[in-house]
Order: structure tokens, then C-alpha cells, then sequence
């Protein structure tokens, strides 16, 4: 009888790749977890417990077929492994290391729910991945046949991307235009590099590349090029810019100097650190934390991005105000534990009332919250302790509210594109089709602020509209 390869949960403890010390990480952007090595990554993978209804794949927004790559990278089958891997993931490598596995696959393994300990997915994703680049397995993304039809997408960002991918393997001519002088939206600029190193994401824009996709970068709709110049340029335009914008404070002194938004915070910092660029408000001190007080308000993962950088920078002190307490912040315990081994200190059930300071900002006035009956989320809500306000110094606060989306409507001159009372394009769910003939929308301008996963998702389901679209069009001209 053949040895079962797996289902080795119950003989075998989860294991996570070996992490480097919070004291020698700190000081550097580079990845904080090391690879697998092959035989670790075997032995992890062969602890799923393969089971009849994986809630793993159904709670993954692209639903990867997980228990089937996890066999066969426990089998020694890595190339198969990737070929799962990547037939419903258009950047599985990329997934592996950001996505939140705490709050989707691994949250909701089954054998974590009988007290094993998930399996860990995420990072196996990772070591299949990294593999079949290092094999030479990952192909251009270039076409068996040319096709006619030509798609313009608006933003670089993972939903744009995966579109872009999927569209040009099908023979599409496609142009990709963002407002950044690289590709990749927030997966360059946005999340730093101890979370993903920036090859990572070049290498996936050299790979579009080379498969014919094309870029013109620098390029703000609106300015430089209007929205009807893109329409009438190609056969379908697919909007998927993200949203950008931040959401801001009230209270006294929110206008002080010293105060920023969490988005341009990242930016400098991953243009200094990852690409060497010089960012002048990064060299004046402007969106520096060298030395200084650090105070970030906001409990999602932005804020955590924002907290740990702060740390690499070698701030004085760096502090978290969050108005809820640890188990309702919606940002990945995983990140927040990365931050505490880091130096970060949280102030729990905290909110800024205002800001003190003349030219700059000094301190920020909090007060103090408990949380009291649910919201409409079913989430407690917070209340303000009266009487208990306090004073947190600071010379850098980091806004780090979330995001909301730009007014595309009189920013690209296009009242007739319909949006929500939210600002977000009005499409459909799936084929990403908007109230525009030709026109699609994907991912956050569409959700709100978001998963990179979900973006991917979209972009994904919207290029598979798209081509159904062209050939309903092929049909009808037929006719």
C-alpha cells in the first residue's frame, strides 16, 4: 500500500518560514520571512487534511484550488503545483505574501478549527511561485494569435494588471495607462518593501511586457490625455485607478505642519528606499521619520505599512491611535504582532480630538473611548470617555484613515460616467460593465478600498466580459 502523503496535521506542528529578529529587521526594507526550503515546504503542504468541503478555497476570493497544489508540492510535483497555482491566480507569489491568510484560506482551515493549526498556505503559495521563476517556468504573456480588438485600462494597480494579462494571452491589443512613472499602483508605491520586495512586482511588469502588453506611464487622465481620447482610441476601456483619496481629520490645528496622509508617506518612502529615487519632501524632512515622534492614527493595515516604516526610518518613538480596542481593528494581527516585535506601541481605544502646536504640529490631543452597543456592521462603537483626555507628543502624525475615491467625474471632464453616492464607478459585479458603452470598471473604484486579492479577482472576471462582448459584437457584424 502506497504512504499517504498527506493528512499529517495530527504528527506534524505548522510551521511559518524562519522570521529574521525584530532588532536586525528594523533597520532594513528587505522581506521579513526567509524562503522555505524544499523539503520544509513538502512537509507543510502535507498536513492539509484534504477535506471533502475545502473552506480554505471557498473563503479565497479567487477560490485557488489550494488542497489540489498543496498535494502536489507535498509530492514532490512542483511544476503542476504552479500550473494550479496560477490558472486562477494571475499573481500567486504576490498573494503569498500580502494577502491578510489570517482573515481568508488559513482563517478558515479546517484543521485550525479542530485545534492543529492552519496550514500554512500563504507561504507555500509563495515558495511555488518563487520556484517557477527561478526554473524558468513563468511564461510572457503573448498570444498563440493577434487579434484586432484593442482595450485601453486605466491604472497599473493588480485589478488592471490581471486584466491586462488575460486579455493579451486571448490576442487583445492592449495599453495600459497610469499616472505613476512605474507600474503596479499601491503594490509599488503603497505596500513597503518588508512586505513585498519591489522585483517582485518589476518582474511581473517586465513579464506583460515582453508579452506585448504596452505602458504609457506619467500619464493623468485629465491633463494629459482626456478620458474620450482613451475611449475613441480603443474598442474598450476598463477603469481601474483605485481610489487615492484620503480621508481626512477635523478638529483644531488639523491643518498643522507635521500632519500627512499615510499615501504620500509610503510613496516617498518606497521611492527612497526601493528604487534610490530622490523625493524632496522625503530629503526637507517632510515625509521623513528620522528622529522624530511619531504618532499614526488609523488600525488598518495601512497603518501598520505606515507604523514599521516609521521604525526603518529611525523615529524617536512610534505610536498607534486606534479608537477601537485589538480585537476589533481591522487590520491582520499578523502585522500588528510584526509591529509590536518592532518597537510599536499601541494605544488602544484612543481618538484625536485635535493638535497643538504654532507652525507645526507638537502633540495631538486624544481622548479616551470605550466601546459601547454595535453598529449597523455589528461592530461595537465607540464612545468617548469624558473627563480622560491627555496629551500625546508628536512632530509626525501619519493619517492612515483609509481611502475614498476622486471625483473622476470632474477630474477626467466626464459627467456622463455614472457613480455612487460614494464616489465609486456604478458597474456591474463580475463583468465590471458601467452605464458607458465599452466602458468596464474593476477593484476599488468599484468596491471602495479593498483586497489586492479582490482587485485581482475582478480584473480577471472583467477580461472574460470582455472578450465575450467582442465576440458577441463579432456575431452580430457577422449578421
Amino acid at each position: 500500500m502506497a504512504k499517504q502523503p498527506m493528512l499529517k496535521f495530527v504528527k506534524i506542528e505548522r510551521d511559518m518560514p524562519e522570521k529574521r529578529e525584530a532588532s536586525v529587521r528594523s533597520h532594513d526594507f528587505d522581506e521579513i520571512y526567509a524562503e522555505f526550503a524544499k523539503a520544509k515546504a513538502e512537509e507543510q503542504a502535507s498536513r492539509c487534511s484534504q477535506c471533502g468541503v475545502p473552506y480554505c478555497q471557498s473563503h479565497c476570493p479567487l477560490h485557488n484550488n489550494i488542497p489540489d497544489w498543496l498535494n502536489l508540492t507535498a509530492t514532490g510535483r512542483l511544476e503542476e503545483a504552479y500550473e494550479i497555482s496560477q490558472a486562477t491566480n494571475t499573481f500567486p507569489e504576490i498573494c503569498g505574501r500580502i494577502c491578510p491568510q489570517d482573515r481568508l484560506c488559513e482563517g478558515n482551515c479546517v484543521i485550525e478549527q479542530s485545534g492543529h493549526g492552519t496550514v500554512t498556505i500563504g507561504s507555500v503559495e509563495k515558495y511555488i511561485t518563487d520556484t517557477a521563476w527561478e526554473q524558468g517556468w513563468v511564461k510572457p504573456a503573448a498570444p498563440a494569435v493577434e487579434r484586432a480588438e484593442s482595450v485601453g485600462i486605466i491604472g497599473a494597480g493588480p485589478g488592471g494588471l490581471a486584466a491586462a494579462d488575460m486579455l493579451r494571452r486571448a490576442g487583445v491589443q492592449v495599453i495600459v495607462y497610469d499616472r505613476y512613472d512605474r507600474g503596479g499602483g499601491l503594490l509599488t508605491y503603497g505596500i513597503p518593501g518588508f512586505k513585498l520586495e519591489k522585483d517582485v512586482v518589476m518582474r511581473r511588469i517586465k513579464q506583460l511586457e515582453d508579452g506585448g502588453v504596452r505602458f504609457v506611464f506619467n500619464c493623468n487622465v485629465g491633463q494629459d490625455m482626456s478620458f474620450d481620447e482613451i475611449r475613441d482610441q480603443h474598442d474598450a476601456v476598463i477603469i481601474a485607478t483605485g481610489v487615492y483619496k484620503s480621508r481626512d481629520l477635523r478638529g483644531p490645528g488639523a491643518g498643522a505642519k507635521g500632519i500627512v496622509k499615510a499615501i504620500d508617506y509610503l510613496t516617498a518612502s518606497n521611492r527612497t528606499a526601493n528604487f534610490g529615487d530622490t523625493v524632496p519632501e522625503f530629503e526637507s524632512g517632510e515625509l521623513n521619520a528620522k528622529g522624530k515622534k511619531v504618532v499614526v492614527i488609523g488600525g488598518g493595515d495601512t497603518a501598520m505599512d505606515c507604523l514599521r516604516t516609521a521604525i526603518r526610518q529611525g523615529a524617536e518613538s512610534v505610536k498607534c491611535l486606534y479608537r477601537r480596542d485589538r480585537a476589533n481593528m481591522p487590520g491582520s494581527q499578523r502585522e500588528t504582532a510584526n509591529a509590536e516585535e518592532e518597537g510599536v506601541q499601541f494605544e488602544w481605544l484612543t481618538a484625536p480630538k485635535g493638535f497643538k502646536g504654532d507652525e507645526a504640529v507638537e502633540a495631538v490631543m486624544v481622548q479616551k473611548m470605550r466601546l459601547g452597543l454595535p453598529d449597523a456592521t455589528g461592530r461595537q462603537s465607540p464612545e468617548v470617555i469624558e473627563g480622560a483626555d491627555y496629551e500625546e507628543p508628536a512632530d509626525l502624525v501619519i493619517k492612515a484613515l483609509g481611502f475614498e475615491a476622486e471625483d473622476l467625474q470632474t477630474l477626467w471632464g466626464a459627467p456622463e460616467l455614472e457613480v455612487t453616492r460614494w464616489g465609486t464607478v456604478k458597474a456591474e459585479f463580475t463583468s465590471g460593465r458601467t452605464g458607458l458603452p465599452g466602458v468596464y470598471a474593476v477593484g476599488d473604484i468599484v468596491r471602495g478600498a479593498s483586497l489586492v486579492v479582490w482587485a485581482i479577482r475582478d480584473g480577471r472576471d472583467c477580461a472574460e466580459h470582455v472578450l465575450k462582448d467582442f465576440e458577441k459584437l463579432a456575431a452580430i457584424a457577422a449578421e
